[in-house]
């Protein structure tokens, strides 16, 4: 059975940062495309990023590129969201979640995923 994990989730304030880890057991990471999806409070869940199976491949929202890195232990079965100058607007709930299917145009998509992980909670104050 797979299983996500996603952890490192805490209340820091704007400008710092925080690792988020997501662990995956039951399966090779490897031949897994994993995402991170955030859920603000009274808001619907939303596409942050997303790393390839094999190739690694990375793509980001506007709102976090250039601030935001997802990446993947392949020899851990770890997958991270590494969030630095973290804003006020980043306080969400943060969702790890895996896919099997070609990682293709429906990457962004909450359907693509067929396996998440319980969330983390991200606070930043202002």
């Amino acid at each position: 059975e797979v299983q996500l994990q996603a952890s490192g989730g805490g209340l820091v304030q704007a400008g710092w940062s925080l690792r988020l880890s997501c662990s995956i057991s039951g399966f090779i990471s490897d031949d897994l495309a994993i995402g991170w999806f955030r859920q603000a409070p009274g808001k619907e869940r939303e596409w942050v990023s997303c790393i390839g199976k094999s190739d690694g491949s990375t793509y980001y929202t506007g709102s976090v590129k250039g601030r935001f890195t997802i990446s993947k232990d392949t020899t851990s079965d770890t997958a991270y969201l590494q969030m630095n100058s973290l804003k006020f607007e980043d306080t969400a709930v943060y969702y790890c979640a895996a896919a099997r299917g070609p990682y293709g145009t429906d990457r962004y998509r909450i359907g693509y995923y067929e396996l998440w992980g319980q969330g983390t909670l991200v606070t930043v104050s202002s």
